[in-house]
């Protein structure tokens, strides 16, 4: 009864299910631009799974690496092929998805809203404060959707928790402890070298989203950065983010053979607890509750949720296609996607400029 009580009634699970009839909705025109974020072939990959919701006008390399050649396999195979202006002028076009290495996408995501679009711009938010400022006024400006590429948002366990926070389940929330580690390869070490916050900045922006949207803007944030191999890389991390009443930890661990499995994320009120491990796919949790609340009973508990259909990032893309058709409000704000940039910085210890 409880798992029925939840697919009825939780948000994410309708989010987490591209295959529900939803009627002969409007498909939006929409491309890509990029191929070399790490995300890039996933997010293709979802919106060509999409074909009743987008339909692919087709992808390009930045301006800045035009001559960068396109993948010619696996999702790839087929999509055509354009540059970037001819991609940005294609008439009808609603959407683009920003998929370019990361100091490169705020730079073509203002190309992309500076035309009247809106995008799906991956994680994080670029490499500085000021860039990602100027995209967000441009896209109030041009009244544009700005989505950001954090796909735990869009997670079963995460879309729980969002909803049992905002309903008040587990009290005054007092504490967020989270951990989102992964054993770098050489070649990814090379790749977190370009940034100075490494994995932090990189890879538990994730992290970050969900405790900004969960708690709001921290009031003061301390960085723990160490480069264990002397290299340029930091990969054992550790922010601090201090509230009001609440304190929330992130770490970041790039040395760890066990870091999937041992990815988390715990928040606990003074009525209650979730805890999600692991993290993905998003199917289980523990919950323990003070009280009764949304139908689960006082004490621990493990829910099991119903799984994503589709794969990893389709939910993100189906909720995007709802936006810009009018059918709901964007639940993420600029505001918000501001703060979290700012946290990130701060989080990981790289300047705002």
């Amino acid at each position: 009864m409880r798992r029925r009580e939840f697919i009825c009634t939780s948000t994410g699970a309708l989010l987490a299910m591209p295959n529900l009839v939803r009627g002969a909705a409007r498909k939006i025109r929409i491309g890509q631009i990029g191929t070399s974020h790490s995300h890039a072939s996933g997010k293709l990959g979802a919106i060509r799974n999409l074909s009743k919701d987008f339909e692919l006008v087709g992808i390009a390399q930045p301006k800045e690496s035009a001559a960068k050649p396109i993948p010619d396999s696996g999702v790839y195979r087929g999509v055509k092929r354009m540059s970037e202006e001819d991609l940005l002028s294609t008439p009808g076009l609603e959407a683009v998805a920003i998929e370019t290495e990361v100091p490169g996408l705020v730079a073509a995501a203002k190309r992309a809203v500076g035309v009247g679009l809106h995008i799906h711009h991956d994680k994080p938010g670029g490499v500085n404060l000021s860039g990602f400022q100027e995209l967000i006024n441009l896209a109030k400006q041009k009244k544009r959707i700005v989505q950001m590429g954090y796909m735990l948002r869009y997670n079963p366990a995460f879309q729980f928790m969002y909803r049992a926070v905002k309903e008040g389940w587990l009290g005054e929330i007092m504490e967020v402890d989270a951990m989102m580690g992964k054993m770098a390869s050489s070649s990814l070490r090379k790749e977190l070298a370009r940034y100075e916050g490494g994995g932090m900045f990189e890879l538990a922006c994730h992290l970050i989203d969900s405790v900004v949207f969960v708690l709001g803007k921290p009031k003061l944030v301390r960085a723990f950065n160490i480069r264990s191999q002397g290299d340029k890389v930091r990969d054992n991390q550790l922010a601090v983010l201090e509230y009001e009443k609440a304190t929330a930890t992130v770490r970041c661990n790039h040395r760890d053979y066990f870091g999937f499995s041992r990815r988390r994320f715990q928040i606990a009120g003074d009525k209650g607890v979730i805890e999600i491990r692991p993290m993905e796919p998003g199917k289980i949790l523990q919950l323990s509750l003070f009280e009764s609340k949304g139908g689960y009973k006082r004490g621990t508990q493990t829910v099991e949720l119903p799984g994503r259909q589709g794969g990893r990032y389709d939910g993100e893309f189906l909720d995007l296609a709802k936006v810009i058709r009018g059918e709901k409000v964007f639940d993420w704000s600029y505001e918000h996607d501001l703060a979290v940039q700012e946290t990130l910085l701060q989080a990981s210890g790289m300047p705002m400029k």
